[in-house]
């Protein structure tokens, strides 16, 4: 799960392993595998990080156990 801040400032949760496709039209559009859109602040160059970031946490968390 990452946090990106929607256009009106909201801060929203998605689900990292349900992004299909992120769009820079200008604005950045992620699109579901179950097609739903969402527009955010984030570059997709952001919310790759972000889901790099989220995925090698649940690996040392994991690792750690």
């Amino acid at each position: 799960m990452i946090i990106l801040t929607q256009i009106n400032d909201k801060e929203i949760v998605i689900n990292s392993d349900l992004i299909e496709c992120i769009e820079e039209t200008p604005h950045t559009v992620i699109t579901t595998v179950t097609k739903n859109k969402f527009i955010v602040k984030e570059s997709a160059k952001d919310i790759i990080d972000k889901v790099i970031m989220y995925k090698a946490t649940i690996e040392i968390l994991i690792k750690g156990n």
